[in-house]
């Protein structure tokens, strides 16, 4: 399936004015080559990376999400990279980064934002996330130097990442003080783990009028009904992948074979499928950023906003969502 680019309605991050499309590309998986976390990523080679880059474009994607721990610096570098070979100006994309909070301070934030703004080689920063909720500042601080930055013109707006509700409403506090607004808070939301929904968190960002990001949003591939084929699809996986993946297989089949089923529906795959009830159940307030090391994977993600599924699909969904 392809997407129909033209037919795809963005919508606001937060209260940002920013304007993105509700499925957006995770690029942590071109950390490969890179620092500590890049030894986690095999190597993909750079016109790999653009060829990616170009089909999730081409889908109707407008924004990708990188990170300073993502390679320490390497994904933000290919991104750019990409981006530059694509032809797109940058006017034409959003991009979000985070900053590592990791043994540092909130004076950490203005130090480096300028290796930040040379590893993503002329495209600005419109959204910049404290990556984790713990540091050696309150996020009262924090907050009150990405503010600093916005006011210098360095970024456009500020989101966090992995943060719980309490530590979301003192982050917007701060910010609202400051005259702006909390963006987003990125955290890990699937049919198979939806844990915001109980923990506040989710309530929380419709409260703040802030976007909700989900990562692993496929559950690493899980959600995608490959490795409930017949045979060992899961053959090449890590070692803890493949005991992740086992141990899951028979108690997610009844969601995975509804996936495949509401699929056919509508000439999609059930990895779209996943993707699309993700950023409609909730209305806008969810959007993803599925990542991809295939051009086919880019596409697929990218093709997750060329349908919309009925009400009844996603209570279904839902239902049998549950139960796992």
């Amino acid at each position: 399936m392809q997407t129909e680019t033209e037919n795809i309605t963005l919508r606001p991050l937060g209260q940002t004015g920013i304007q993105i499309s509700p499925v957006g590309m995770g690029v942590m998986e071109f950390s490969g080559g890179g620092g500590l976390i890049g030894r986690a990523f095999p190597v993909i080679a750079q016109e790999t990376k653009n060829a990616i880059v170009q089909a999730a474009l081409e889908g109707g994607i407008t924004w990708f999400d990188t990170a300073e721990m993502y390679g320490m610096g390497e994904s933000e570098r290919s991104l750019a990279a990409a981006l530059h070979t694509a032809g797109k100006s940058d006017d034409d994309v959003v991009v979000a980064t985070k900053w590592l909070p990791l043994l540092r301070t909130a004076g950490n934030i203005p130090k480096t934002i300028d290796d930040r703004l040379r590893e993503l080689d002329g495209y600005s920063i419109d959204l910049y996330q404290v990556h984790q909720p713990w540091s050696f500042s309150s996020p009262e601080e924090e907050m009150n130097a990405m503010a600093d930055l916005v006011e210098a013109g360095k970024i456009r707006s500020v989101g966090v990442s992995n943060f719980g509700p309490q530590a979301m409403r003192r982050a917007s506090r701060a910010l609202r003080q400051r005259g702006l607004t909390l963006a987003s808070n990125q955290v890990k939301y699937s049919l198979l783990d939806r844990k915001i929904e109980h923990d506040g968190t989710l309530d929380t960002a419709r409260e703040l009028g802030a976007t909700i990001i989900a990562y692993t949003p496929l559950e690493s591939g899980l959600l995608t009904g490959k490795y409930h084929q017949p045979g060992d699809p899961q053959s090449g996986a890590l070692a803890w992948r493949k005991w992740m993946i086992r141990r899951n297989l028979e108690r997610t089949r009844p969601l995975i074979e509804a996936l495949e089923e509401i699929g056919r529906q509508h000439d999609a795959t059930p990895a779209q499928v996943a993707l699309n009830w993700l950023i409609n159940f909730h209305g806008d307030l969810v959007v993803v950023i599925p990542g991809a090391t295939k051009v086919y994977q880019a596409q697929q993600n990218a093709g997750a906003m060329a349908f919309r599924l009925s009400d009844a699909e996603m209570a279904r969904l839902d239902e049998l969502s549950r139960r796992v």
